[in-house]
């Protein structure tokens, strides 16, 4: 259950709210941007009727809250003047690692020619092996940076621990949280702080209503600008890296006012299926779109077997933008929500 305030509540009004929750023994968690008070456990509302500052109360039956579509009904934000979660589909693209400048430049330079504003890559990746490339670390962050900006794109790249969050603030536009961190609670808590969208991806083995907790995570400290991306299950089945769930796509709308994108390369693990995943993901309504590109796929030093060459990748984007088009979600354009 939420409690909404009243916009001009004043101290004492919270006070004696968060007093009487106490006193009947109910925890809660007061979300200052949002100006509420979440109390997952509170089932009847009415010894709170009459006290002062309270604008409604917003009964919530699932275990997550502020994720909920109840609580709700759509979240729309703007990076560097293009939206997240509105009418319109969103895509990024990029190497699933930073290896050199040349890479990503080249990278940069052919996402700006197809008008494209989301550039991803890994600076800091996280390996299976201690033996394999680990990524460039803050060299990394700065190339990309730096590519980004002389190409008028925004930054995606992964966050793997707290003690590397000054860095990735400073280089990044938003801030991707992997399949390994989604279950990092304490991680995502401290992400609740900050203001800059995070993309938050599902957990390898997680089940929707884990992961919409794991959102709420990151909305009850605050920051309201999170992106969900499915990227695909650990099943049973040994022939492909994972299976992608594309019934979380509509499922996640029907639940959550949060913006859904995702990631046909990790879905499968394999180049061959990205086609068919990123226009069935269009077809089921995706706000958005992450898919591995590289010069040369064959030399890559991480995630070879997923990753489009550049020419496939065009080819695939005409076709998305054709599907996108007749669903009336056109791929990305720079609509400001402020003009």
């Amino acid at each position: 259950m939420i409690i909404k305030l009243h916009k001009n509540f004043t101290a004492e009004n919270l006070h004696q709210i968060k007093a009487v929750l106490t006193l009947n023994q109910f925890e809660y968690t007061f979300v200052e941007p949002e100006s509420c008070l979440v109390v997952p456990k509170l089932k009847s509302p009415n010894f709170l009727i009459g006290i002062d500052g309270i604008d409604g109360i917003v009964e919530i039956d699932t275990t997550f809250q502020l994720a909920s579509k109840k609580y709700k009904q759509s979240s729309i934000f703007e990076v560097n003047g293009v939206e997240i979660g509105g009418n319109q589909t969103n895509v990024i693209a990029g190497p699933c690692s930073v290896e050199d400048e040349k890479q990503i430049f080249e990278t940069a330079a052919f996402l700006h020619k197809n008008g494209l504003k989301f550039m991803r890559g890994g600076a800091y990746k996280p390996r299976t092996s201690p033996y394999a490339f680990r990524g460039l670390g803050l060299d990394g962050l700065k190339m990309m940076s730096q590519a980004a900006k002389e190409n008028g794109l925004s930054v995606v790249t992964e966050l793997m621990d707290l003690s590397l969050l000054d860095q990735v603030l400073a280089y990044s536009d938003i801030i991707q949280i992997g399949s390994r961190n989604m279950s990092n609670f304490y991680m995502l808590a401290e992400l609740g702080k900050i203001n800059k969208p995070i993309l938050l991806k599902r957990g390898m083995s997680a089940r929707i209503n884990e992961w919409l907790l794991a959102a709420d995570y990151i909305l009850s400290g605050g920051n309201q600008q999170v992106i969900l991306c499915e990227r695909g299950l650990r099943s049973f089945d040994t022939d492909v890296r994972n299976q992608m769930d594309i019934t979380a796509i509509p499922m996640i709308q029907s639940m959550s006012h949060l913006p859904v994108f995702a990631d046909p390369s990790h879905g499968t693990g394999s180049a061959k299926f990205v086609k068919q995943l990123s226009l069935a993901s269009i077809a089921a309504g995706v706000n958005g779109l992450m898919i591995e590109i590289h010069p040369n796929p064959s030399n890559a030093l991480s995630d070879a077997d997923q990753a489009l060459t550049f020419s496939e990748f065009e080819q695939l984007l005409n076709e998305m933008r054709g599907l996108a088009k007749y669903f009336n979600r056109p791929i990305d354009s720079s609509i400001s929500l402020y003009k």
